[in-house]
């Protein structure tokens, strides 16, 4: 049910980044376990991508994480509120990374709804990699976390979309990233209603 480590080794982000949807996102905090539907995904092709945060082979206290083998987590903050969490993929020295974008609660619905203070019929509670990310407890405190360890870890439930049923897109807020801003590396699930806003492509 957990997905294996070596399902991370993959080096095709573009693959994995579709595959993840359907996928659930599991966190355990204090004997507190919540769950959600991986719904929207982006991914980051590592030193070529001007989207990176490794493009160029940056390699920094942050980003050091994206350099591991794939199936750890890599968490950071961004404009100093919202942590986002991204799963890094790949072997290692090849800093690939998806972002989860959005999920749909399925597990442990009430701790969602109590971490967001909205309930989770509201697409708001997880929509966005911010939201996703809070609403599953996930913070600093998760980066570097091992995928198939025991606090964070990825399953697969047999859900499974058609290929017309996701739609691929830019990513976005990775304006800086000159022509690779305008890649089509963004997956959703078609009218789900956690996808974040524009769910459009």
């Amino acid at each position: 049910m957990k997905l294996p480590l070596s399902y991370y080794a993959d080096q095709d982000v573009l693959f994995l980044a579709q595959d993840l949807l359907g996928k659930v996102l599991f966190t355990e905090i204090n004997g507190a376990v919540t769950a959600g539907i991986i719904v929207e995904t982006e991914a980051y092709f590592g030193v070529k991508d001007k989207a990176s945060h490794a493009y160029g082979g940056r390699r920094t206290d942050r980003t050091e994480t994206l350099y591991s083998h794939g199936g750890v987590s890599y968490v950071y903050l961004c404009y100093g509120i919202h942590h986002l969490f991204n799963v890094v993929t790949s072997v290692e020295d090849e800093p690939h990374a998806v972002l989860i974008r959005a999920v749909e609660p399925l597990i442990g619905k009430e701790t969602m709804e109590f971490r967001r203070s909205m309930p989770a019929s509201r697409a708001a509670i997880s929509s966005g990699p911010g939201s996703a990310a809070k609403a599953l407890g996930i913070d600093r405190n998760f980066n570097k976390k091992d995928l198939t360890g025991n606090e964070i870890w990825i399953e697969d439930h047999g859900i499974r979309y058609d290929p017309d049923e996701i739609i691929a897109g830019p990513r976005i807020g990775v304006s800086y990233a000159q022509e690779d801003a305008l890649l089509p590396w963004r997956f959703f699930v078609k009218g789900n209603k956690y996808v974040s806003k524009p769910n459009k492509a």
